[in-house]
């Protein structure tokens, strides 16, 4: 339709890849936000009803912690203004197209993409074919 923005497939996004390695971990609501979660470049503490969500790089996961996968991730070149529309899913249906499964996580500014590490160098050729440019 005339004056509508662009369309997923018309998003250009580029994106790095963060260097350490991310945990999910899910502890219960009323837990304390714990030190070793908000350590290194980039981390998520999100409270609900129902959980303690924390996004953390692996490496500050104190020994009784146990996450089971390894994540790898990949953070959009923003700012994106509140108004663009389908950012995000143009960025993923590449990877949901094809059955990878991620974790999405938005600041104020930009989105974060989180990929199983093991499925992560066909994730990024997929984003590469869908005319996405990782940054170095």
């Amino acid at each position: 339709m005339p004056g509508q923005g662009p369309t997923n497939r018309q998003h250009r996004l580029q994106f790095q890849r963060l260097p350490a390695l991310f945990s999910v971990i899910k502890l219960p609501p009323q837990a304390e936000v714990p030190g070793w979660s908000t350590n290194g470049h980039f981390s998520s503490i999100t409270r609900t009803d129902e959980e303690l969500s924390i996004v953390c790089p692996s490496q500050h996961l104190p020994a009784a912690v146990q996450s089971p996968h390894q994540w790898v991730c990949l953070k959009l070149k923003g700012p994106f203004p509140f108004s663009l529309t389908g950012v995000l899913l143009a960025f993923i249906e590449p990877l949901s197209s094809h059955g990878i499964p991620i974790f999405a996580v938005s600041t104020y500014d930009t989105d974060y993409v989180l990929i199983q590490e093991e499925r992560a160098d066909t994730a990024l050729e997929l984003l590469a074919h869908a005319g996405h440019q990782q940054l170095p």
